[in-house]
């Protein structure tokens, strides 16, 4: 039908002999080094007129296509670079969603040059389509040969895509036209995510704010601070006081922020993301949660050899100037690491996922200046420790109810090493049945009706805890309907993704159909299906999340259902591989163990993205048909990225 009324379109213009050129081409093959050249194509597009770009859906128009068929002395390097500024609109012609290109289009292609630049030749071809808003000229071939063309040889390559306004200074702004560099949605992604993960850290320095272990460094600190400007008043000195807690301030930002940089640099964020789903890691992390827990409940207490902190602390006191701030600095970090360390894993582990190179020292910087900013007042303010209420019931509920906090979380850990390594030791039901035991105890706590030993039992019921006690019944309660499979949107980014749970009464979460893409790819062909292709991870909070508020809904899982084949991908899936895969990456050989180190090579390798959650559509050729979409809870910006 759509053909038929693309003819009845143009049949007017045959009839009236006119011809129409809307788009001229012209070639280069400069020279870049000594042994790089860099070949240029370049479209220049009538007013009212646009030029498809390389990736078109099913039964729309002609993509375009750059074929190099021939060669002299010259090697391909990469692939084909094009814009970023392609414009997406609804196209008339076709009566669907279309990116294409105005006024000009510049398709770049580099290559290593071997004989030298002067006996260097290339031969090739373009096939394109043009429209208007009136109506679209059939596909044309436009053939094109550059330089020495005396001893062209074949260059067996498949056909590559388009590219808008270039100059050399241009290269590095233009993407490879295969996706496997970062889109504009990476991008866009990537700096929104990067604030995702400052504030993160910034939630983590706040929660280790409130941790017991830090409120004995506060008279710590004020007594420092006070000493030094008493000290430097009986010498005579100016009392360097704010400018000093500013410093002081700053260098706890540093000790951390630079602690970010060492992991980068030791692990860097790929092989971050690997072990933060590692067994031994998520394990590790469970157990010390778990015995801080223990701890904060009153069975034991916590202490690192007091002569580290008094050393510190001495040293700091005993040295004048700079140096002391940092020392006194360093003291912070040490005496608080032994009830901040679980809040750092916990974070660090969380930024692995996200996929970052700078994600760690981003997130440092976050908990750091949350953690510094209430030492630097104190500094500022020595009397402040003054109007600070003084120890007593307080801070034990609030050691107790961190307690019950820590416990539930450290179920997150043990839940993604058991997702991982396909244990099923804490499935979706027995996640979220332990969370409401949890929860409900702490309502029964904060209410009076369960005590510790460390409480006064005869403590009177406070406006506080009563609030308190009846958020976490709340939540408990909330909970409940998790257990015969409500999504529970709330704490989705925790439990077990729902394809663990054994039973439910509800059916809207959507149906992984395949978790292997050769499975998935041969079912799409038999049935000539579209592919949703969706990388995801056990440990992947977001995609946790996209799931529950996103995958679920009735709209979106009618579509996926419907006109869909789904592949799911699980990029920390540690089962092993039958039989080990070598790949080279980066210049480097390394192997593929396991089924999630296959999966994540190939979104890195083919998508240039190591973040989850990460959706593509491809066709059943294996085609991609949109950019990617990542993290977005808005499910009519979802639906619309489908259709």
């Amino acid at each position: 039908m759509r053909k038929s009324l693309l003819l009845l379109l143009l049949l007017p213009q045959i009839l009236l002999a006119q011809v129409f050129d809307p788009i001229k081409w012209s070639y280069q093959l400069n020279k870049v080094s000594n042994n790089e050249a860099e070949c240029q194509i370049v479209a220049t597009i009538d007013e009212g007129w646009h030029l498809y770009t390389l990736n078109m859906p099913d039964g729309g128009p002609r993509p375009t296509s750059v074929v190099f068929t021939e060669a002299s002395g010259l090697t391909p390097i990469g692939s084909l670079l094009v814009p970023k500024d392609s414009i997406s609109e609804y196209d008339v012609n076709f009566d669907m969603q279309l990116s294409y290109y105005k006024k000009r289009a510049v398709f770049v292609q580099r290559f290593s040059v071997s004989g030298g630049f002067d006996s260097a030749g290339l031969r090739g071809y373009i096939e394109f389509m043009a429209c208007n808003d009136e109506m679209c000229l059939p596909p044309q071939t436009i053939d094109f040969t550059l330089g020495n063309d005396k001893n062209l040889t074949s260059l067996n390559t498949a056909p590559v895509e388009d590219v808008t306004e270039f100059s050399i200074a241009e290269v590095a702004e233009i993407e490879p036209a295969n996706a496997s560099q970062p889109t504009d949605t990476d991008s866009q992604t990537s700096h929104t995510s990067l604030w995702y993960v400052f504030l993160m850290g910034l939630l983590g320095g706040l929660l280790a704010v409130l941790m017991p272990c830090i409120w004995p460094i506060i008279p710590m600190t004020v007594s420092f601070f006070l000493k030094r400007g008493q000290k430097a008043e009986k010498k005579g000195q100016v009392n360097h006081g704010k400018r000093d807690a500013i410093l002081y301030g700053l260098s706890i930002v540093v000790i951390y922020v630079v602690l970010g940089l060492l992991i980068t640099a030791i692990f860097g964020a790929s092989k971050l993301n690997e072990i933060s789903t590692s067994a031994w890691l998520n394990i590790t992390l469970f157990l010390l949660l778990l015995v801080f827990a223990i701890s904060f409940f009153g069975a034991f207490e916590i202490h690192l050899p007091s002569r580290w902190s008094t050393w510190m602390d001495n040293k700091a006191n005993d040295t004048s100037g700079i140096v002391s701030i940092l020392l006194m600095a360093f003291t912070l970090v040490i005496v608080s690491f032994s009830c901040t360390s679980p809040i750092i894993g916990t974070l660090l582990v969380e930024l692995a996922s996200q996929g970052f190179v700078v994600g760690p020292t981003i997130g440092m910087l976050g908990f750091a200046i949350a953690l510094a900013l209430p030492f630097s007042l104190c500094a500022l303010f020595p009397d402040i420790i003054n109007r600070l209420p003084k120890s007593g019931d307080w801070m034990n509920t609030l050691k107790v109810t961190l307690a019950f906090i820590e416990l539930a979380f450290s179920l997150k850990f043990l839940s993604v090493a058991d997702l991982a390594y396909g244990w099923h030791l804490i499935d979706r039901e027995t996640f979220l049945t332990l969370w409401i035991v949890i929860f409900a105890l702490l309502a029964c706590y904060l209410f009076g009706w369960l005590s510790f030993k460390d409480d006064n039992r005869e403590r009177p019921l406070t406006v506080t805890r009563l609030m308190l006690g009846m958020v976490s019944l709340a939540f408990a309660i909330y909970m409940l309907p998790g257990l015969w499979g409500a999504p529970l949107r709330a704490v989705s980014a925790f439990a077990p993704p729902m394809s663990t749970q054994d039973f439910t009464i509800q059916h809207s979460e959507m149906p992984a159909h395949f978790y292997d893409y050769d499975a998935g790819m041969a079912f799409a062909k038999a049935n000539n299906k579209k592919v949703f292709l969706d990388f995801t991870g056990y440990g992947c909070v977001n995609c946790r999340k996209m799931e529950a508020a996103v995958l679920a809904d009735e709209r979106v899982n009618a579509k996926l259902t419907k006109d869909y084949v789904i592949i799911s991908l699980y990029v920390d899936d540690k089962t092993a591989l039958d039989q080990p895969i070598e790949i080279t990456e980066n210049g480097q050989t390394r192997t593929l163990k396991t089924i999630g180190d296959k999966w994540s090579y190939k979104q890195r390798s083919e998508y240039g993205s190591n973040a989850q959650p990460y959706y593509i559509v491809i066709d059943k050729n294996e085609k991609r048909l949109s950019d990617p979409y990542a993290y977005d809870e808005d499910v009519d910006k979802f639906l619309e990225w489908l259709r």
